[in-house]
């Protein structure tokens, strides 16, 4: 087997604050980070990625009239199983579910995606848990 698959790369902790940042151009920098694009020894079928902490995702912000517009739908599997919830519902019930399933969207669909969605930590405020950790500051 490859060893590259199976090491411990350096991974680093990236904080980025999603306070008035439009979704779609905040997601596409997250997913650029979390698949480890900006490294030299990228390559699409090794995981080299690192970890992302956003905060603030309440105050994240969406272009034009998509807050009145935009829904999110999801089936129980069901007949009559479909539900459906604005822009405006959710940011206020979970903001934290409108990033993800932003950045979801944008990785690979497979394994390897979801080892990288599993380094994205979301957050509310400002407050988070992972202080311990040497963090640096994206300013975008």
């Amino acid at each position: 087997m490859n060893t590259m698959l199976k090491n411990n790369f350096n991974r680093q902790w990236y904080l980025i604050n999603a306070k008035n940042k439009i979704l779609g151009r905040l997601s596409c920098i997250i997913t650029h980070y979390l698949m480890g694009k900006h490294k030299i020894l990228y390559k699409p079928h090794i995981d080299i990625g690192d970890y992302v902490i956003v905060i603030n995702a309440k105050q994240i912000k969406i272009t034009g009239k998509k807050s009145k517009n935009k829904f999110y739908f999801s089936h129980s599997g069901y007949s009559g199983g479909l539900k459906k919830i604005s822009f405006e519902q959710l940011i206020q019930k979970n903001p934290k579910k409108i990033i993800e399933h932003s950045i979801k969207g944008m990785l690979p669909k497979n394994k390897i995606g979801m080892l990288m969605l599993n380094r994205l930590k979301i957050y509310k405020g400002e407050i988070h848990k992972h202080i311990a950790q040497k963090q640096y500051i994206l300013d975008i």
